[in-house]
């Protein structure tokens, strides 16, 4: 008896152990999350609202509007299109705090005016480019565009041109697979353009309607990396036309991004942002001067980790929670 109680015990270490070791290690993995759209979630960007409330309170004078100016800069707007802004509704000369909120909501909304954000997806298969430095979230950023267009019902496959990064084609079949749509990879060191080819023939021979380019992560400030991707983009043209060339954008960078926007654009041909990680922690008033000093429309923002959120851009829902007081 006290041998059947000892081995009794003994088991049920084991399995408590073993239960305990795959909470931890499910704990640990990457999350994937499969709840509802969040699209009529509004995208948290901090810091307006409140700073430019403690300014109301000052009356307007000089240091007012200096004050207007420095928070707009702080948010990441960029410093000419603050300036700009700031002297424009200085020179129609509102008399109170609501004049001047309505004002800068108007021109910031006039910012983000009369541009095409729809995700271009002409031809068959559509081909949609996406490029970014590294860590801005673009292959990520990939899955979750993979589940938007699922969800609006095309068929979709993944062009893993990320030939340089050991784990780059695993980390896109892993997504593949999660989805549930075919991925074409090359082998590690292989000629990024030829891998990107390849995949678009597969999706034309395989009837899908959008094939996604992934290309590897590269400083914009490398001239034979960026000259490289512009091959990648050539040697897709010649078999048909591209649809978008997707530039993913990390929202807590800053004025970075502008740098980030101006290489890439020059290379490629940049025909939309994506913005990430508008989840609370990012400032976001990039997305504003992208679209002003350089003229890149923004399409799609990141709104969290879950699959889907990725929204479509609406101006005027951002910059009402850029303004909006907590």
């Amino acid at each position: 008896m006290e041998v059947a109680l000892a081995i009794a015990l003994v088991v049920g270490l084991l399995v408590t152990g073993l239960l305990t070791w795959r909470r931890r290690r499910r704990a640990s993995s990457e999350p994937v999350r499969r709840d509802a759209p969040t699209v009529d979630r509004a995208p948290q960007v901090r810091g307006i609202g409140d700073r430019l409330g403690s300014l109301f309170g000052r009356g307007i004078d000089a240091e007012f509007w200096s004050g207007v100016e420095e928070t707009l800069i702080q948010a990441d707007v960029g410093v000419a299109t603050s300036v700009a802004i700031v002297e424009r509704i200085r020179s129609e000369g509102p008399s109170t705090p609501d004049g001047v909120k309505a004002a800068l909501r108007r021109e910031l909304v006039a910012a983000f005016a009369g541009r095409d954000r729809t995700l271009a997806l002409e031809g068959k298969p559509a081909v949609l480019v996406v490029v970014g430095v590294n860590g801005s979230g673009k292959t990520t950023t990939i899955a979750k565009l993979a589940q938007m267009l699922l969800d609006e019902g095309h068929s979709v496959l993944l062009g893993a041109a990320d030939t340089f990064r050991a784990a780059a084609s695993e980390q896109l079949r892993e997504w593949g697979n999660r989805l549930g749509v075919d991925v074409v990879s090359g082998e590690e060191g292989a000629d990024p353009a030829s891998v990107a080819f390849d995949a678009r023939s597969a999706a034309e021979s395989r009837g899908k309607d959008v094939v996604i380019i992934d290309t590897a992560g590269r400083l914009h400030s490398k001239r034979n990396l960026m000259d490289e991707l512009g091959k990648v983009v050539r040697v897709l043209g010649r078999s048909g036309p591209i649809s978008e060339v997707l530039l993913v954008l990390d929202g807590t960078t800053g004025q970075n991004g502008l740098a980030q926007t101006r290489a890439f654009t020059g290379a490629v041909a940049v025909t939309g942002a994506v913005i990430t990680k508008l989840d609370g922690t990012a400032r976001g008033g990039m997305a504003v001067a992208v679209e002003r000093e350089l003229g890149v429309p923004v399409k799609l923002i990141g709104v969290g980790e879950g699959l889907r959120d990725l929204l479509h851009f609406d101006g005027v829902q951002f910059v009402d929670a850029l303004l909006e007081e907590t």
